[in-house]
């Protein structure tokens, strides 16, 4: 395999990393993925139109080891940005990775390796450890990521949560697409790909430090909130398991229930009857 001095010419994965104004996580981040013990690799970094030192830090990496590149774009979004950048991939397997976040020198490995061990697989996530352990839902969502242990598991729980954190995928580059659906730009790439048939999985090892934040776009941005979840949701609902019927079981209307009952009649579903234990709403129609 080449090394730090050798850019390879057709590498066996691309990492895939989209950054604005990353300046005090950048440098940690890079230097995870240069000391990979899989060295196969090309990570092109998409700056995307940072006003700080993220493109300066990113070309210094790039200006010690070729296996590095960055492209400048104007400050067009995540989507745009992650798109731009799939563009220039050329490896067969693509690993997404955020500017935050730290791999496990191990985590390209066990990945590419479970790829070649397992014929006909789509993509495939790893667990996380989350840091600094936040005191909301998100320390739940990671706990709740981490125990999906299956590709059974990422089936079935697929309508609770999205059950591959994102900056740890890894998928074949031809399957990976992105679009701007004003919700979870990586939700609705997993369910998109789960309505295809495909086959997705998750490694039961924990390869990436998830560094938590009040500034991660999952906090700040409008497409990630507890709404657009739920209206992603309802739109592969009714287009997949609520496509043939008009009517469907809703069971529990508590907070989540209220949503989805509201999001799928923005769609023309509507529960047949609803299935409640709380002794307050027996009776009510």
């Amino acid at each position: 395999m080449p090394g730090a001095d050798d850019a390879p010419a057709e590498p066996g994965v691309s990492v895939l990393l989209a950054a604005r104004n990353a300046e005090h996580t950048m440098a940690a981040c890079l230097r995870s993925i240069r000391e990979q013990s899989f060295r196969d690799f090309e990570c092109l970094v998409i700056d995307d139109g940072s006003g700080d030192d993220t493109r300066k830090i990113a070309e210094q990496f790039a200006g010690l080891d070729p296996r590095f590149s960055v492209r400048t774009r104007p400050p067009e979004g995540l989507v745009p940005a992650l798109t731009a950048g799939l563009a220039q991939c050329r490896a067969p397997l693509v690993a997404r990775m955020d500017a935050d976040d730290i791999m496990h020198r191990d985590r390209l490995v066990a990945q590419v390796r479970h790829f070649s061990a397992t014929p006909g697989l789509a993509a495939l996530g790893t667990r996380v450890h989350i840091h600094p352990t936040p005191r909301d839902g998100m320390a739940a969502y990671a706990s709740w990521a981490n125990a999906i242990r299956s590709e059974a598991d990422v089936l079935r729980e697929a309508f609770v949560e999205c059950p591959i954190v994102h900056p740890t995928l890894m998928i074949r580059r031809e399957l990976l697409s992105y679009r701007d659906a004003d919700w979870p730009e990586d939700y609705d790439l997993i369910l998109r790909l789960l309505e295809r048939g495909h086959r997705l999985q998750v490694l039961p090892r924990r390869l990436l430090l998830w560094r938590e934040g009040p500034n991660r776009l999952s906090r700040t941005h409008p497409s990630y909130t507890l709404e657009r979840f739920v209206a992603c949701k309802a739109a592969f609902l009714s287009t997949g398991a609520l496509a043939q019927f008009d009517q469907y079981i809703l069971w529990g209307f508590g907070g989540t229930g209220k949503a989805i009952h509201k999001a799928l009649a923005a769609r023309d579903k509507h529960p047949a009857f609803i299935v409640e234990l709380d002794p307050g709403r027996l009776g009510q129609t």
